[in-house]
């Protein structure tokens, strides 16, 4: 039983972060890596779970693009 809590509780904070992420991403990373993205406010919304399961993904892409840029 205890093996269980603990996936269960990695699992929780694994979604935390990736709400935080995608709340962070959506509101301002997202016209930054796709410039046809801007005003798109329905697609932000439904990208919110995928971000927050690939939160990993996009965040390494997020920092490549931002690295291309500078």
């Amino acid at each position: 039983m205890q093996t269980a809590g603990v996936i269960v509780e990695i699992v929780t904070w694994y979604i935390y972060l990736g709400l935080g992420v995608s709340g962070v991403f959506l509101l301002f990373g997202v016209d930054r890596i796709d410039p046809s993205a801007r005003g798109s406010y329905l697609f932000r919304v439904l990208a919110v779970p995928g971000v927050v399961l690939l939160w990993p993904l996009v965040l390494s892409i997020w920092y490549r693009r931002e690295r291309e840029r500078a």
